[in-house]
């Protein structure tokens, strides 16, 4: 790899064109044929730059790694008779790689600042494939599950290492757009992978999601090996071990406590104590970052209202969005008698509209600004919920695709104007651990969300109807997307102005 990267004269074989990625923040020159990608006529015609034909490549391979996470959720019961194990067990193979692509994120963020994004993304992606594979092959309970936590946990450098790419290739006042297609990566590819992992599952088999997705990660390590050029290193810098392993932990077992606790009981002992340790991990890792020569999170960040708020917000919004979608399928299904079938056309409702508004949204954004675009966006999430809270037997179709299209439009709009307000606060050599937090606070909503949602269902269940119950579970989604719209308000945008970008 390193030759590749370091022979700038390296030439394309004879008579090939070339393109070179020379952008701000890149260090290294990749030289790339033409044929390898598309024809430069084509390119033209579709307005196909150098830095876009990069961020495309970096997001397919996210893509990859993170709609399997999700895909076997409908397919439990199935995968459970197959391996003679229950539905109870083999939920950690979502629970855990859910938890793995949060918590092992920040780690992944700092040593691509440190050495290099294109080295973090490109053995993610390898060791991603060759554990996808082995779980083609599990043949237990236990070995699929730790097969898949080990596939994220590779599969989640990704993440941090693509949004890396994104404010290195583009400038702050272009970053909006192509942050609106890393956002519907990051928070639409787990959805599709609920909606099309029923169908797909019952056509092929759960073994055969593995066997393909094994060489497209292969595939996509050896792209991204000749394709992407090299990020700028941070020299003389040390890791800071402590701080990612006591952030690790304690973000492992508080989201293990919340995850765990309806199940396990809130008082039972080993609730308590995973409960007590998370707290004393994360403090612990505060008060590493205060003495750590090269913080893995600098504490500044916290007083700094354009990257702490923006966090902040967005795992506020994921607590309704995600819980809203693991809630309303039940609540479709058990309490007002929906088919299967008719609740997987009914949710694709919310995907759709992520993906047609997250890009789109840019265009938004660039004009009125990100502080109105939380808002709103919060704002439409809170509608959903309180729209999606008022089902009762009887509701037409259209309500339902109205409450679960609001939530992708909600859910579209603010998440790549609060992913670009973060990368711009930060400076480009930890845009890599910022991009991670922001990663990791957003699952830590998503797995509360989706917990306390369900919580709230079986509380009150016994003294209502089930329709009712899950109606006020998704109560709890608006308020705390209500919280998100309010903090939104204080958001200062990113000033456009022609005299910023001159000083710029």
């Amino acid at each position: 790899m390193n030759s590749r990267d370091d022979k700038n004269e390296e030439l394309a074989p004879h008579g090939k064109a070339t393109i070179t990625f020379e952008q701000g923040g890149v260090d290294e020159v990749s030289v790339v044929p033409w044929t390898q990608m598309i024809p430069r006529r084509l390119a033209r015609k579709v307005g196909l730059t150098k830095k876009w034909a990069t961020l495309f490549v970096v997001l397919a391979g996210l893509f990859t790694t993170s709609a399997t996470i999700t895909i076997l959720v409908v397919s439990l019961e199935t995968i459970a008779t197959d391996l003679n194990s229950s539905v109870s067990v083999l939920n950690w193979s979502i629970t855990g790689p859910m938890l793995a692509f949060g918590v092992v994120g920040p780690a992944y963020g700092k040593i691509g600042d440190l050495y290099g994004h294109k080295k973090v993304y490109v053995y993610g992606l390898l060791f991603a494939g060759i554990f996808a594979g082995l779980t083609a092959f599990a043949w237990d309970a236990t070995s699929m599950v730790v097969f898949r936590l080990l596939s994220a946990t590779a599969g989640s450098a990704t993440g941090p290492a693509a949004m890396a790419y994104v404010n290195r290739l583009f400038e702050p006042n272009e970053r909006v757009r192509p942050l609106g297609l890393w956002s519907f990566v990051t928070a639409g590819a787990p959805v599709l992978g609920v909606v099309i992992g029923g169908p797909v599952i019952s056509a092929i088999g759960w073994r055969m999601i593995f066997v393909v997705q094994a060489p497209l990660l292969l595939g996509a390590a050896l792209l991204a090996w000749y394709l992407l050029p090299q990020t700028t290193r941070s020299k003389s810098v040390k890791f800071d071990v402590k701080g990612s392993v006591t952030l690790g932990f304690g973000a492992t077992l508080f989201l293990l406590t919340i995850n765990r606790g309806h199940s396990w009981g809130w008082t039972s002992p080993a609730i308590l104590i995973f409960g007590v340790v998370s707290l004393l991990s994360l403090w612990l890792f505060i008060r590493t970052e205060r003495v750590a020569e090269a913080p893995l999170m600098p504490l500044h960040w916290l007083r700094t209202p354009n990257i702490i708020l923006p966090i902040a917000i967005q795992a506020l919004i994921n607590f309704a969005y995600m819980g809203g979608f693991i809630v309303v399928p039940q609540m479709l299904e058990r309490g007002l008698g929906y088919s299967a079938s008719h609740v997987g056309w009914l949710i694709i409702a919310r995907p759709l509209t992520f993906s047609i508004t997250a890009p789109l949204a840019s265009f938004f954004t660039m004009r009125a600004g990100e502080r109105k675009s939380g808002v709103i966006g919060a704002c439409a999430v809170i509608a959903s919920m309180l729209i999606l809270s008022s089902l009762a037997s009887g509701s037409s179709d259209l309500l339902v695709v109205l409450g679960l299209g609001l939530s992708g439009i909600g859910f579209g709009i603010a998440a790549p104007a609060l992913t670009a307000l973060v990368a711009n606060a930060v400076d480009d050599e930890t845009i890599g651990v910022a991009g991670a937090m922001q990663q990791l606070l957003s699952q830590m909503g998503a797995v509360l969300g989706s917990t306390v949602m369900i919580s709230v269902h079986e509380m009150t269940v016994g003294s209502t109807t089930v329709v009712r119950s899950y109606g006020i579970a998704l109560l709890f989604g608006a308020g705390t997307a209500t919280v998100a719209a309010l903090l939104a308000t204080r958001l200062t945008p990113t000033d456009r102005s022609a005299d910023a970008l001159a000083n710029t």
